[in-house]
């Protein structure tokens, strides 16, 4: 991914949802003016969610989501349903295809109010107008179309972008806690589940945002920040490390420096840092045999000592001194019951946009299950948090209470 194009997770983005065979992948197709997904008269061609980012105009970069029939049958098909569920969680916009012909049901009923409980912009398309013949009236939420012949397409396309939440974020990653002319230096590791040749994603997306602040972005290797340090000839406003070296990192800042880590930074940007500062402190709690979930964003290909699944566990299994059971789930996958864990250990989100980072904060907080993130739990275990969120005064006032 290059510097100029949008993540995932800042793209709007839209989930179509309905009744096998009202038409959803039709009007993906319809909407976006191409075959993103497949077509069949038979019931439940669509399996499961399939995404697509893409440009859609007048809304620009968007994340489309076409989901299998919310009234599939059989065990897998529930799993199907549980999985069209689970996409309400990062769904910006949500459009419900229904057929005209069959007009609307008691599931799309409980789908009008899951997009209400979880507040969620929607728009009701009644498909296949052209064979229905008469057409309900247009309303703010609802209006007649056909993926066959075009009617009224242009229309809902209009009604999705006026709904879509396209405002620029409260907050950036890290522009606006620097000034123009500001030196920013990022110690950036390689990371070996990168594809060759690349930084992982929030290391680009926090270069580009310390550019656009119009600041300076030094990148070293924590192997070469001390030397860098020595050589600048002006103080640094602040140092930003991938968590996996913090110790070292810490140890080589002078402490008149701010330093912070990228997963510090992301769960600032994602609205979670308070709550993941504050859960880092149930390690100090955890009892022998106990559970806890480490929770991934992403799916990559798993290194020999991958943060997730083999540091983290070693190093809480060592700061606690204690046999700790561990989960692991990652992509999509995160469960709805939460309540066997007694500490969420979450990835730092760069791959999940704030709906669903903050969903799933919010699961934890009603099952009263504590919620971080890795390079907090890091930071809290090496003794540095303190100094690692010191320039988030609120935040640290809430640690220290």
């Amino acid at each position: 991914m290059g510097l100029n194009e949008t993540p995932s997770a800042n793209r709007v983005h839209i989930g179509f949802f309905g009744k096998r065979n009202a038409g959803k992948s039709s009007i993906v197709n319809a909407v976006t003016g191409q075959d993103l997904a497949v077509v069949s008269n038979v019931k439940g061609t669509t399996t499961d969610p399939v995404s697509k980012a893409m440009e859609l105009l007048p809304l620009g970069p968007v994340m489309i989501i076409d989901t299998p029939g919310i009234d599939d049958a059989g065990d897998l098909g529930e799993l199907r349903v549980k999985k069209s569920r689970q996409v309400l969680n990062k769904t910006d916009v949500a459009v419900l295809v229904i057929d005209s012909i069959s007009g609307k049901t008691s599931e799309d009923e409980e789908l009008i109010a899951l997009f209400a409980e979880k507040k969620i912009n929607y728009v009701v398309a009644y498909n296949k107008s052209d064979l229905a013949g008469e057409e309900i009236p247009e309303t703010e939420h609802e209006l007649s179309v056909s993926a066959e012949t075009g009617h009224n397409i242009e229309k809902l396309k209009g009604k999705i972008a006026a709904l879509a939440v396209t405002e620029e974020p409260k907050l950036k990653i890290v522009g606006d806690l620097i000034n123009p002319s500001d030196f920013v230096v990022l110690v950036t590791p390689i990371d070996k589940a990168a594809p060759k040749g690349r930084l992982i994603l929030p290391q680009q997306q926090t270069i580009r945002d310390i550019l656009e602040a119009d600041a300076t972005a030094i990148v070293v290797k924590e192997f070469e920040l001390r030397e860098t340090l020595e050589s600048l000839g002006k103080k640094p406003k602040l140092v930003i490390t991938d968590s996996q070296v913090f110790a070292k990192v810490s140890a080589d800042t002078p402490q008149d420096i701010f330093l912070t880590s990228f997963s510090i930074l992301f769960a600032r940007y994602k609205g979670t840092l308070e709550s993941a500062v504050k859960g880092a402190k149930a390690l100090d709690s955890l009892q022998e045999g106990e559970t806890i979930l480490i929770s991934e964003g992403c799916t990559h290909h798993r290194q020999c000592d991958d943060i997730g699944t083999v540091k983290l566990p070693r190093w809480i299994k060592n700061y606690s001194q204690k046999q700790i059971n561990v989960e692991f789930t990652s992509g999509t996958e995160f469960p709805d019951n939460l309540s066997k864990y007694k500490l969420i250990v979450h990835c730092g989100g760069c791959m999940l946009n704030e709906r669903e980072m903050k969903y799933r904060q919010k699961c934890a907080a009603d099952q009263q299950v504590p919620f971080t993130n890795y390079g907090i739990l890091i930071a809290y275990m090496q003794g540095i948090l303190k100094r690692s969120i010191a320039m988030f005064p609120n935040i640290l006032a809430e640690f220290e209470d």
